[in-house]
């Protein structure tokens, strides 16, 4: 996604109970309840579920992943997440 670029223009880059990789450390930002600004929440690698779609300043949409092995919800940009495609 480009700056200036509105995602909610197009269709979720993922669906529902989608199976989901993270790209990159994904740190709290003040909004993860319980947990220290700035304290990892997911490592690039950890796996989950798309457990719902939200929007972000109305120009993103805000994925729920579950993380089954830690236990936890964390909302995710689409930038932050790869599909996983099992054969």
């Amino acid at each position: 996604m480009k700056l200036g670029e509105i995602e909610l223009d197009r269709e979720p880059a993922f669906e529902l109970e989608s199976k989901v990789r993270v790209t990159k450390k994904i740190r709290n930002d003040g909004t993860f309840p319980g947990k220290q600004l700035g304290e990892v929440l997911a490592k690039k690698g950890d796996e989950g579920y798309v457990i719902s779609i939200g929007t972000y300043l109305q120009t993103a949409y805000i994925y729920s992943v579950h993380f089954l092995e830690a236990g936890t919800v964390v909302g995710c940009l689409g930038k932050e997440l790869e599909l996983i495609t099992e054969n």
